[in-house]
């Protein structure tokens, strides 16, 4: 029976809006990581089926099917193909499912995964500009509400009973978890460092804020609604620049490459949920993916939540009840940043290396995406 198992992952650090990455064509990013992915695996780039490439915002230099164009500026064959792909935040946690499921199903043996965002350079919410509500069924459907995914966050925090205080601790220890691992070197073996035309080198996360304190955190306007509201830019993801990509291949095409796979996908699924209030999809996408794998929650040991804004992992983690102090061990998109496109891979690609460094069986990714919708991946550590 064919398997998907991922044999390498690599990303670029993420860079901050206006940043060290800001300086380079979202292109040349995607370009960067796919030669990096291919010199570490020592596999010839002929030998990959298809990119396929999450980017949220396809306008202006991510436009014109980015996976195909970052394909041809890594200088890879012209016979390798390229498709770009958007569920939003998801999108490169997308690819790495449409990944597996073409190699399960024998329409790939070798294939790469992972995604793109120039938050600098491309703006969020670019493609939608000029976009025309006036008369939107959907939006009949659902009172004319336009959805807000920061109004959405403040509905989990009413739903959920959270405190500012709360949000603000989850903050700030995102911080501290994520400078720890950049102190301990935890990231290094998975990052692969840019260097820009003035030969300055960027090697680490630019967000990673330290020294921060709760009485810093508090001082913080709230900023979706300014007299009553607890989401602010300290407790919500950071605008950044990133890529990341994975290798995959089936565990027959491994041992035929001479590759050791890391991880295997052992179940992937998603999930919808009100696209009102958008984030809350990873609880129920969690949940199915627990029954399709027939595993516990508690027979996971590693978790991969997306912060995107901090209630979502906290509603996440209360509903689920995990190991707390399993889920985002290095700190996540609060302290790290959230490059839209490229955070699915980036966040599997932190799991996995993870997973290896500590002899972790199984883990979990999941996050929240537009529209009300969520992935999540188990992986099993080889």
């Amino acid at each position: 029976m064919r398997d998907a198992v991922i044999v390498e992952a690599v990303r670029t650090p993420v860079g901050k809006r206006n940043g060290g990455l800001s300086r380079v064509h979202p292109v040349n990013l995607s370009a960067h990581v796919l030669t990096a992915l291919m010199e570490r695996a020592g596999v010839d780039p002929s030998v990959v089926d298809d990119v396929i490439w999450g980017c949220v915002s396809q306008v202006g230099e991510q436009a014109f099917d980015i996976a195909r164009t970052a394909v041809l500026a890594a200088g890879w064959p012209e016979s390798v193909t390229g498709v770009t792909v958007d569920r939003q935040c998801g999108s490169s946690q997308q690819a790495m499912h449409f990944a597996a499921a073409g190699l399960v199903a024998g329409h790939y043996d070798v294939v790469v995964a992972g995604g793109v965002e120039s938050m600098s350079r491309v703006p969020m919410g670019s493609s939608s500009q000029g976009q025309d509500w006036s008369g939107d069924r959907f939006l009949a459907r659902y009172d004319n509400v336009t959805p807000n995914q920061g109004i959405g966050a403040e509905m989990i925090v009413e739903r959920w009973g959270f405190s500012r205080t709360q949000l603000d601790e989850f903050s700030l220890s995102s911080h501290e978890k994520a400078a720890a691992a950049q102190d301990e070197g935890r990231f290094d073996a998975q990052i692969v460092p840019v260097t820009l035309d003035d030969g300055t080198v960027v090697a680490k996360d630019e967000g990673v804020r330290r020294g921060g304190t709760l009485e810093s955190l508090a001082k913080l306007k709230t900023v979706f609604k300014p007299e009553s509201g607890t989401i602010t830019a300290g407790n919500s993801s950071q605008i950044s620049d990133g890529s990341a990509a994975l290798l995959m291949t089936t565990s027959e095409k491994a041992r035929e490459l001479g590759l050791a796979p890391i991880a295997r996908v052992h179940t992937a699924v998603l999930a919808g949920a009100d696209p009102v209030m958008m984030l809350t999809a990873p609880v129920p996408a969690t949940q199915k993916a627990l029954a399709k794998s027939g595993l516990r929650i508690d027979e996971i040991q590693a978790f991969e939540v997306n912060e995107a804004f901090a209630p979502v992992p906290m509603a996440w983690l209360a509903d689920l009840g995990a190991d707390a102090k399993a889920m985002n061990p290095n700190g996540g998109a609060i302290a790290l940043g959230h490059p839209l496109g490229g955070s699915g891979a980036r966040l599997m690609t932190t799991l996995v290396h993870h997973m290896r460094d500590h002899g972790i069986r199984y883990g979990l990714q999941t996050m929240c995406e537009g529209g009300g919708q969520a992935n999540a991946t188990i992986v099993e550590l080889l």
